[in-house]
């Protein structure tokens, strides 16, 4: 039994060393090659097409239905000390700085980053990426780069209109629900709201759309097993990537937090 135990924690140990070399590198590769000549534009923005647009929908949903909760929540607490028009400012800077780019970089993460895992498992198990490394085109620079600059470009974007779209579900449920005036809930809102809180909102989701796209491509990369492997992969890719962006989010929250008292 002990001999067992000691394996397991040995695979598990070289597996997180495999994961983090291979990330390193891949990281490394992957901002080297955004600076090596062609620039495929029209591959980077197919990506943004395929990351951001089409991810509209499902981003609209959850983002709405955020504001709704959230703002229904924060009334249950603030109608007791009758303190209801302070419900606007609470909700819009719970959005700003943590639940839009928290929300959104995993919807992202969970829809856009399994696709790419998928995709390119794909490709690796039926050696297409070994057909392009025969003719001389750079996986990386074919495959990677263009999804690492179009999530870095999307997420942000992504962000600033999951943060309206929330707004405005609180902004729903405290006029025709709540009774709060209209004029006096912007007046709040925009009273709360800071350029600082803006910024280290969007500023953190450039990093969650690194994590997203190199996390998704490592693993797609390094599918084995056919099939199974590539359906193992991607719950592995997603997984690593909510892990890493809650990591990455409570970092930056913390240094805000010292640098933006």
């Amino acid at each position: 039994m002990k001999l067992k135990f000691f394996i397991i924690i040995g695979r598990n140990v070289w597996s997180m060393l495999f994961f983090l070399g291979g990330m390193a590198n891949l990281s490394l590769q992957t901002f080297l090659q955004i600076f090596t000549l062609p620039f495929r534009k029209d591959r980077v923005i197919e990506q943004i097409k395929k990351a951001g647009y089409d991810s509209l929908p499902i981003v609209s949903l959850v983002a709405l239905f955020i504001g709704f909760i959230f703002a229904l929540q924060t009334a249950y607490f603030m109608q007791r000390i009758g303190s209801e028009m302070y419900i606007a400012s609470m909700v819009a800077l719970s959005l700003v700085r943590e639940l839009g780019p928290v929300i959104t970089a995993l919807v992202v993460a969970g829809r856009v980053g399994a696709s790419i895992t998928a995709e390119l498992g794909s490709m690796q198990v039926t050696e297409q990426i070994d057909a392009l490394e025969a003719f001389a085109t750079n996986p990386i620079k074919y495959l990677v780069v263009p999804r690492f600059l179009a999530l870095m470009i999307v997420l942000p974007l992504l962000t600033l209109y999951a943060d309206f779209v929330g707004i405005l579900g609180s902004y729903l449920i405290c006029v025709y629900k709540l009774g709060i005036t209209s004029s006096m809930y912007l007046q709040v809102t925009f009273d709360a709201l800071l350029y600082k809180d803006l910024f280290t909102g969007v500023f953190k989701t450039i990093f969650f759309g690194m994590i997203i796209a190199l996390v998704s491509c490592f693993e797609g990369f390094n599918v084995e097993g056919g099939a199974e492997g590539v359906g193992q992969a991607t719950t592995r890719s997603v997984v690593i990537t909510f892990i890493m962006i809650i990591i990455a989010d409570c970092f930056f929250t913390a240094l805000f937090y010292f640098i933006f008292p």
